[in-house]
């Protein structure tokens, strides 16, 4: 019986890596129907084969290792739909992890075989022919994005959705729409919240005349006309289709405005206000589903596998990403006189929609679940053991983070400094916690930090450090399998069950240090493979401790930060994993890519989004990674512009 890490890695890699090659030699320009023949002859001549020969022992029957059967891929179509499970494997073997030491190996001829053609499995996908843009479930507008378009449609300082149930998060963000579930506790918020909007927004008179100049400027903004005598229909309808036009975010249907219409007619028919009317009216526009959810409507008039979704959707999508809010005006225009979908228009639109304010949110709802900013509330360092940390501290430590995301964006700086970089922003309190003098006062500033590079970038911030450490000691598995998620792409399986807990009382403090304790606690195998490079990238910031301050010493233990990863790689301090880090900043790319496209669709993405991902990264690498090309490129590209037709894949 070989073994489960073998079984896991280099067979599949083979098989894989087999279809990679075959994808890069068919006969001169064939057709995809002979080109997909070609590549399911070979899978079932030569590559089912080598599953019965080498795999099939162990991942087949009732109880597979690992949970993982190879007997349900008895097709080529069918391994391409879990292309992603494989890609992992092929980066495993890239980065030296599989097979395992106690393994068989391939020799360094094959492994370079199977890597290089690990670079081209993208071909599998065929790249050079239209895309699968997916399709996007019909998505409710969550927490912040409420709030959000209730400021710019009516104009209020008001925050209705704070009351609201939390939203549900997938793939680590809450704009997920499959996620987005509807309660009926929530279908009540939203009705409670729609009358207070508008009676925030709008003013009853009580009688007595009203100076127009007094009147606030979201009443302003929602009358756009007064109604005189005879011509009240008429006023009505104007306020009714302007105030539903913007909600829905898309011209209004002549039988969507007649309803509303009918709804200000039985109030003003019951002798209230004209104004007390239209609050009526305007409270339907807001539990309407068109206000509530982001809805894109399925074209009927297209025969095509894919098609290009409209001008006011477009905008949408773009206000969304990047606002998360409603469309402004001049997106609007743009749509309603057919000029958005042009590419050049796109790019200007997204270069202007990134220098305004409003693009805060991104640094808010995007930076903030990415580096799960988020969480950092929930860390409780141990009081008697962190005495210096408090709420002041923690609020420092993460508005760093957010000026930093925001220095890169707002100035258009390389997404690698997020990996390591020669300033931060500091306020006196963080500056003292880092060690870091001549920094005076409550307000942050930019820092120039010394030259040692010790801090740079996120990874070594203390809002980063903390949320990745326990109260009382720091956690190198909850640090590097942080960077393996977030930075890196390449999360770890979950942990075997009942794998025992690291002791924490004294006797084990005292007994030696917790890389010490930690190499025993991983001894057994079925743990080493995972956490050889996890462990390994955590310990190369061992050097901060569980609020994110420099030591030098854990206890009365020195601290030992170096290590050698699995690929070969070594370093003997934070600066030179960063250095690392930054060697292989393709990853990198990939894995921010991979993040915030996610973001942007509000869907997680699937094996037919490789190509449009592997093109971004290669753009933003082109432009020596500026932040505007990933966002830019990411607007231009097909499953951003384009929505699958029907209900199957393409």
């Amino acid at each position: 019986m070989k073994s489960q890490a073998f079984c896991n890695s280099f067979c599949v890699v083979l098989i894989i890596s087999l279809l990679c090659l075959t994808a890069t030699s068919p006969a001169a320009d064939p057709t995809l129907a002979e080109r997909a023949k070609q590549r399911e002859e070979h899978f079932q001549e030569t590559v089912r084969p080598l599953l019965a020969m080498y795999c099939l022992d162990c991942h087949a029957g009732d109880e597979p290792e690992a949970g993982f059967s190879l007997e349900q891929f008895d097709s080529f179509q069918k391994v391409t739909r879990q292309r992603k499970v494989f890609v992992t494997v092929l980066e495993k073997l890239k980065l030296g992890e599989m097979p395992p030491e106690e393994g068989s190996q391939p020799t360094p001829q094959e492994r370079a075989r199977l890597v290089a053609w690990a670079e081209t499995a993208s071909s599998v996908l065929d790249c050079d022919v239209p895309r699968d843009p997916g399709r996007v479930t019909i998505r409710r507008l969550n927490r912040s994005e409420y709030n959000n378009t209730i400021r710019d449609l009516v104009g209020i300082d008001f925050q209705p959705a704070d009351d609201f149930p939390s939203d549900d998060v997938g793939y680590g963000f809450d704009n997920i729409g499959d996620v987005l579930s509807l309660s009926p506790i929530l279908l009540e918020k939203y009705l409670d919240a729609a009358q207070q909007v508008v009676e925030r927004a709008i003013v009853v008179p009580d009688g007595q005349p009203v100076d127009e100049a007094e009147l606030p400027e979201s009443h302003r903004r929602i009358f756009i006309c007064r109604p005189t005598g005879d011509d009240q229909e008429d006023c009505a309808r104007r306020i009714i289709a302007d105030f539903a036009r913007r909600a829905f975010r898309r011209p209004v249907e002549d039988d969507e405005l007649e309803r509303l219409l009918r709804i200000f007619a039985q109030v003003d028919e019951a002798g209230e206000p004209f104004e007390r009317s239209i609050q009526v009216a305007l409270t339907a526009v807001l539990v309407s589903p068109h206000f509530l959810f982001r809805v894109e409507a399925e074209r009927q008039d297209v025969d095509e596998p894919a098609y290009p979704i409209s001008d006011f959707e477009l905008a949408t999508r773009l206000s969304y990403f990047l606002w998360s809010s409603m469309p402004d005006d001049e997106l609007f225009a743009l749509a309603e006189r057919g000029k958005l979908g042009r590419p050049e228009v796109v790019e200007q639109q997204v270069r202007r929609m990134l220098d305004d304010p409003k693009s805060q949110a991104l640094v808010e709802n995007f930076a903030g679940q990415w580096l799960t900013l988020r969480t950092l509330d929930a860390a409780t360092p141990d009081p008697e053991l962190f005495p210096d940390f408090d709420e002041p501290l923690r609020d420092a430590m993460r508005r760093e983070t957010e000026l930093f995301f925001e220095a890169v964006l707002r100035e258009d700086r390389s997404v690698l400094e997020f990996l390591d970089a020669d300033y931060t922003f500091l306020n006196e309190r963080l500056a003292r916690h880092y060690g870091i003098d001549g920094v005076a006062g409550e307000q942050f500033r930019k820092v120039q930090l010394p030259a040692d590079r010790q801090r740079g970038g996120v990874l070594t911030q203390a809002s980063i450090l903390t949320l990745t450490s326990n109260p009382t000691r720091t956690s190198p598995v909850k640090r590097g399998k942080w960077i393996m998620e977030q930075i890196l792409g390449t999360p770890p399986p979950p942990p075997p069950p009942n794998v025992p807990e690291l002791e924490e009382d004294e006797a084990a403090r005292l007994s030696g240090s917790l890389r010490e304790r930690m190499e025993q606690h991983r001894a057994n195998p079925v743990c080493a493979s995972c956490h050889q490079r996890m462990d390994t990238l955590g310990f190369g910031f061992e050097n901060f401790d569980a609020v994110g301050a420099w030591r030098d010493l854990d206890g009365r233990f020195e601290i030992d930060p170096s290590g050698t990863l699995p690929d070969g790689s070594s370093f003997d301090n934070p600066p030179e994993l960063k250095a690392i880090l930054l060697e292989d900043r393709e990853s990198f790319a990939r894995s921010l890519t991979e993040k915030m496209l996610t973001y942007a669709l509000g869907r997680g993405l699937e094996f037919y989004d490789d190509c449009t991902v592997a093109d971004i990264a290669k753009a933003l690498a082109a432009d020596d990674y500026r932040f505007s090309r990933l966002v830019v490129e990411i607007a231009l590209s097909p499953p951003f512009r384009m929505r699958r037709s029907g209900d199957g894949e393409m």
